[in-house]
């Protein structure tokens, strides 16, 4: 694609990296027939090649978003499934990521959409706040029918979101878990604003799991959100702000008794996280140490798969539907370490055809864009029946979330799969399955269900 910034537009360079972006772009179009958001609406605009005409023509004319330009960036999922798909290597992600920080900087949104946002950055990343939201709106949801006559479809999104109660709560700050036997390695787990409060039982079971097979876990001093929230609102100071704080922390542990592996069970944030090195790449101050804690990162499947897990302690035989979360797939390129582990784990692992589309979740996008958000949901979940599974997993707290209140079939994260195979306990909603699972004889194979 040829570009016409002046020289002294192409002096910044957070511009010089979105020419370099555009110019790997050759028009192609493989990328529309992957983007949820062009295979639901059909329109050119709502593709990524529509999207990055846009961006261009905003960014070489250095003017203000339009209304237009707006509505069809805020439609991306930043699913980054064009990026899976795309021959040329085009790194739409950074781009769409520099569009919103252009709309941010440069559009004055209608006034409840600014509030919306306002809510939704004070409030998310922040645990206590997000429970106690969490709470209200699970005591508003019958409330929700009404919200969707009267037209408030993102109040009424919210409030469908809200299906439970937190489940329990995890522990604030700073803690070890150290392993009774001679240690294998030492790692940092990402609490996670959403996790510990929407699934705390999740990071649990990923304790409980790395700590069976000798590996100790420190939870940082410090640690707060790691950023994508606020960050795909556009808002690029209070994410940087997160990530310093972030890279503060685990930079205090590797320089102290030092760490194997940040490991991160929300792979939305995973990826965001092993993003850090690009995005502090021109700041000083923490280039080196920021790049240092993005090779460090790792999803716990990846690092599952390279430690090696014992011989399990049940034969499950159920069968488990992935659902394949965008930013593990196609943000991380993280593929087949999940199937692989539930498989020897003695699940029937089948995958959900349209894997690599969407369920709608996307952060906040199942909030701000309810609409087509709940269309990618219903398609997921008719997919995901279509295989006839006992149970899905998913490694991506969003995923979760998004599809539970569709689906009449448990879900649960890939870790909890993974450490009731190995000696923990049932996973909350999957009781019912308890009875059909039988230990493992020491030293009998394992049999997958075909």
């Amino acid at each position: 694609m040829k570009t016409e910034f002046s020289l002294a537009q192409l002096a910044d360079p957070d511009i010089a990296e979105a020419d370099k972006i555009l110019r790997a772009c050759v028009h192609c179009g493989f990328c529309t027939a992957t983007c949820p958001t062009y295979v639901l609406l059909g329109d050119e605009l709502d593709s990524p090649r529509g999207r990055i005409y846009l961006i261009k023509d905003m960014l070489e004319h250095d003017r203000p978003a339009t209304a237009d330009v707006v509505t069809h960036i805020d439609r991306c999922l930043s699913c980054l499934s064009c990026m899976t798909t795309c021959p040329s290597g085009v790194n739409y992600m950074h781009l769409v990521d520099h569009a919103r920080v252009h709309i941010e900087r440069t559009y004055r949104r209608p006034l409840l959409d600014r509030l919306r946002r306002e809510v939704l950055a004070r409030i998310m990343p922040d645990p206590q706040a997000f429970r106690l939201a969490l709470i209200l709106a699970v005591l508003g949801r019958p409330f929700a029918p009404l919200f969707d006559l009267v037209g408030a479809k993102r109040i009424a999104a919210m409030l469908h979101l809200a299906k439970a109660m937190p489940a329990g709560f995890a522990k604030a700050g700073a803690q070890t878990f150290a392993v009774g036997r001679e240690r294998r390695g030492r790692v940092a787990i990402l609490s996670g604003c959403a996790t510990q409060v929407l699934k705390p039982s999740l990071n649990a079971a990923a304790i409980r799991l790395l700590n069976r097979h000798g590996i100790e876990v420190v939870l940082p001093e410090g640690e707060v959100c790691c950023g994508a929230i606020v960050h795909h609102l556009g808002r690029e100071h209070e994410s940087l702000a997160f990530v310093r704080r972030n890279i503060d922390a685990w930079t205090h542990e590797i320089e102290g008794r030092g760490l194997d592996a940040i490991l991160v069970t929300a792979s939305g944030c995973g990826t965001m996280i092993k993003d850090y090195g690009f995005l502090l790449r021109n700041d000083s101050a923490y280039a080196t140490n920021a790049a240092r804690v993005a090779a460090l990162t790792q999803d716990i499947s990846e690092y599952l798969m390279k430690l090696g897990l014992n011989q399990p302690a049940q034969d499950s035989g159920l069968v488990v539907a992935y659902q394949a979360a965008c930013s593990l797939q196609h943000g991380q390129k993280v593929v087949s370490e999940p199937k692989a582990l539930l498989a020897k784990a003695g699940f029937a692992v089948r995958d959900v055809p349209e894997g690599h589309l969407c369920c709608g979740s996307a952060g906040t996008y199942n909030i701000l864009q309810p609409e087509i958000a709940g269309e990618l949901r219903n398609r997921k979940a008719e997919t995901i029946r279509s295989v006839r599974p006992d149970v899905v997993a998913a490694g991506n707290i969003g995923c979760i979330a998004q599809l539970e209140p569709a689906m009449d079939i448990p879900i649960a994260h890939t870790v909890e799969l993974l450490d009731w195979a190995y000696g923990g306990p049932v996973p909350r909603g999957l009781e019912a399955l308890a009875p059909h699972v039988h230990e493992v004889p020491e030293g009998r194979p394992i049999i997958l269900v075909p």
